[in-house]
């Protein structure tokens, strides 16, 4: 395996990890702010870099069940949120492949 190198965005408001600072996403792929999540406020983002993923699982969600899987920060290994797998309502379905990270686990870098 070769060395794994962190993407770094280059955006007017970036998203980073509240440990290490490593760079996540951008404002500009904001799809939500009306997201709740274990630590309070979260966002739906349309892509995220720097990231590992957990295995697949199901979890029964506020809005119903989900295949999800949790994302760490590719350099600290802090959990900063999840990604959706699958959706099994179909009002949902706008939530596949898309990530979910939490407020208080984000600072904004600059």
């Amino acid at each position: 395996m070769g060395l794994a190198y962190n993407v770094y965005l280059n955006s007017n408001r970036i998203y980073g990890c509240k440990n290490c600072k490593t760079h996540l996403s951008n404002h500009d792929d904001i799809i939500s702010r009306n997201f709740r999540g274990q630590h309070g406020k979260a966002y739906l983002f349309n892509s995220v870099v720097n990231i590992t993923q957990a295995e697949a699982m199901e979890r029964n969600m506020t809005t119903g069940r989900h295949i999800v899987r949790d994302i760490n920060c590719r350099q600290c290994q802090e959990t900063v949120g999840w990604k959706y797998d699958k959706a099994y309502e179909s009002s949902e379905k706008y939530k596949e492949g898309k990530y979910i990270l939490e407020a208080e686990l984000l600072c904004a870098v600059s």
